[in-house]
């Protein structure tokens, strides 16, 4: 037997918290929430000093490594990506930065309507609960909580003046009118705590009755009804479960597992394949279909 959803969000990370928790604005849409790692109960998560455990955690952290890349002499490098209540946005070193406008332009010019950079900022203003008010570049009033550095130190005074005496910029907001530049980043904090995704979009939302949360809930695959995805796979408890939905599958369980997961349910290119590791795995998931 399987339930019946109208949205299934697959990953409970920055962006899966995100769309749960809109999603859910709405009591007559009922969605349910998929995260395949536990709750976001630990100390260390909500603490911002806490990433240095986290950063190394086999319960909160997928630990994933890369191929030998002939780039780095045939080394592997360490790929921590979140696996909680919040994703990546609750293990992370909180560095709250956007990314390049040429970047999202590119994107546009590539075809992507509404991903240049004049597309997404009004998106980030509104996300934002910044500690600097409502200024150009930023916004106050959203759940997203972002805040200075309160203690500046010497010797990053110096460093960031050292780097003037050689042509490189003193900026105040890498997230402003110039990202080049030297200076302190703004980080996802509020009153001396992470604010992760899953605690600023999810824990508004827990208490509405539409939306189900599901931790520790790995989705196995797409069920299919021909070309289109009508539910999700999980393994939950050593059991698999079932969920489907009458309006849409939203994949948001990064850029690794999501394309992982299409090609698990045999979307993507045919010869294709696809290894997953982690340190905590009973084994190895391939596909090639």
């Amino acid at each position: 037997m399987s339930e019946q959803f109208d949205y299934i969000v697959v990953g409970a990370g920055s962006a899966g918290c995100v769309l749960a928790g809109r999603l859910s604005e709405d009591p007559a849409t009922r969605v349910l929430l998929l995260e395949a790692g536990p709750p976001d109960r630990s100390l260390w998560i909500h603490l911002p000093i806490g990433y240095g455990k986290t950063m190394w955690s086999d319960t909160y952290n997928w630990r994933f490594n890369t191929d030998p890349d002939p780039n780095m002499n045939g080394r592997r490098i360490y790929w921590p990506r979140g696996k909680t209540l919040g994703g990546s946005s609750s293990i992370n070193g909180l560095i709250y930065i956007r990314g390049q406008r040429e970047d999202y332009d590119h994107w546009a010019e590539l075809g992507n309507t509404g991903w240049g950079y004049d597309d997404v900022l009004p998106y980030f203003i509104k996300s934002e609960g910044n500690q600097r008010g409502a200024i150009p570049f930023h916004g106050s009033g959203g759940p997203l909580k972002v805040s200075d550095i309160g203690a500046r130190h010497e010797l990053i005074e110096a460093f960031i003046d050292g780097a003037g005496q050689i042509g490189v910029p003193r900026t105040d907001d890498f997230n402003g009118a110039q990202q080049e530049g030297a200076g302190y980043y703004q980080l996802t904090t509020h009153k001396g705590w992470r604010c992760s995704t899953a605690k600023a979009y999810l824990d508004p939302a827990r208490g509405r009755t539409n939306l189900r949360i599901e931790t520790d809930a790995f989705a196995a695959g797409l069920i299919m009804d021909g070309t289109r995805a009508v539910g999700v796979r999980y393994r939950q408890a050593g059991q698999m479960k079932e969920a489907r939905c009458k309006a849409e599958v939203l994949l948001a369980a990064g850029s690794i597992q999501s394309p992982q997961l299409l090609q698990l349910s045999g979307i993507g290119p045919r010869a294709s394949g696809v290894r997953r590791r982690r340190r905590n795995a009973p084994g190895s998931m391939s596909c090639r279909r």
